[in-house]
């Protein structure tokens, strides 16, 4: 994209991490600046954090860490969790097994990856799978799986239902499994989701972590446990892993804005609300006005559409976005990501433009 194109488009829906943060963590972080704190995570702001996301989960027994990104949260709490022998379970399109650049299995743990639908696992098909698994007399001989790893929303923008996570939570605890829920978009999977809460999610996850860099913060991930149930000596062994933060507070204090109550809602959960109602705008002038087809049905923030490859130039002269995969010889499937940057006056300008 040259920089006279970039200047000419009227909104950037390339991804949920394009721009900066939300300004009630700038101001949070501008008025604690001052301030001098412990450091590793002992600091007040880390601490007042803490006790606002088991408040929000409902968790009186949540432990807490703050890491710095996504995948580098991923690798690290998945070896933490994990013997040495062990494997974790999740769909071939999940993060960890598509975009992390085989960062969990350079600590050392296979990623077994079955069947995407769209985006999402099976429960009769890991059922089914961990069943053939155990029964195998040759099993000692194989990795053996020790976590199922879910990411709410999926890569594709899908969520599961509350049955359907509870019908993995079932299988995880028949077979002694770790439950780990990956929420690098969390915000907007709740904003969009029926029937899942923080709180559902704190009763059947063993693991899930808050992501704070797609969802309003400058960096961060917030990896709960809970039930209390963290590995022991936690904090020496994200030191091993380099995703200790000295200067933990730069993180405290930006979970500590968002998970602020904002009426009967926390900032956290106003940012998705926002992003999914623009992206359902979004999604009424491509799909209704301009007839476009979705690639995906998604109900959150990433939206998939198939777009005729005569029309790309004119959307890119319009809107920054994602080229996802070619479709057939003459369609493109792109994908346009709402965030908590997102204004309303983005989209009433691309709707004008776009209808001329």
């Amino acid at each position: 994209m040259t920089e006279q194109t970039i200047m000419d488009t009227i909104c950037h829906l390339e991804s949920d991490y394009n721009n900066g943060a939300h300004e009630a963590v700038l101001r949070r972080l501008i008025e604690t600046n001052d301030e001098r704190t412990q450091s590793y995570g002992d600091d007040s702001f880390s601490e007042h954090a803490r006790q606002l996301i088991s408040e929000a989960c409902n968790a009186p027994d949540a432990q807490t860490w703050f890491l710095a990104g996504g995948t580098q949260t991923n690798a690290t709490i998945i070896d933490c969790a994990l013997q040495p022998y062990e494997g974790v379970l999740c769909a071939e399109t999940a993060h960890i097994n598509v975009h992390e650049a085989g960062a969990v299995e350079f600590t050392g743990h296979k990623v077994i990856a079955l069947p995407s639908h769209e985006g999402k696992l099976d429960a009769v098909e890991l059922r089914a799978w961990l069943s053939a698994y155990f029964a195998d007399e040759t099993a000692e001989h194989m990795v053996r799986p020790g976590m199922v790893y879910v990411t709410f929303p999926t890569e594709l923008g899908t969520l599961y239902t509350a049955d359907e996570l509870r019908a993995l939570h079932d299988i995880c605890c028949d077979y002694g499994l770790l439950l780990y829920v990956d929420g690098a978009r969390l915000a907007y999977g709740l904003a969009a989701s029926k029937d899942v809460t923080l709180p559902l999610l704190a009763q059947l996850a063993d693991i899930f972590y808050i992501g704070g860099t797609k969802c309003g913060a400058l960096c961060g991930e917030a990896v709960v446990f809970p039930h209390g149930n963290a590995p022991s000596h936690m904090l020496s062994r994200i030191k091993r892993h380099g995703s200790l933060l000295a200067k933990s507070r730069v993180v405290g204090v930006q979970f500590e804005a968002l998970f602020q109550p904002m009426g009967n809602i926390t900032h956290y959960l106003a940012i998705g609300q926002q992003a999914v109602a623009l992206a359902m705008r979004l999604r009424s002038l491509f799909v209704e006005r301009l007839g476009y087809k979705p690639f995906i049905d998604s109900p959150t923030n990433q939206q998939f559409y198939v777009i005729p490859n005569t029309d790309l130039d004119r959307l890119r002269s319009h809107i920054g976005f994602e080229v996802w995969c070619p479709v057939d010889a003459s369609h493109t499937a792109c994908r346009f990501v709402t965030s908590w940057a997102t204004t309303e006056q983005e989209i009433a300008d691309l709707e004008r433009v776009m209808m001329q």
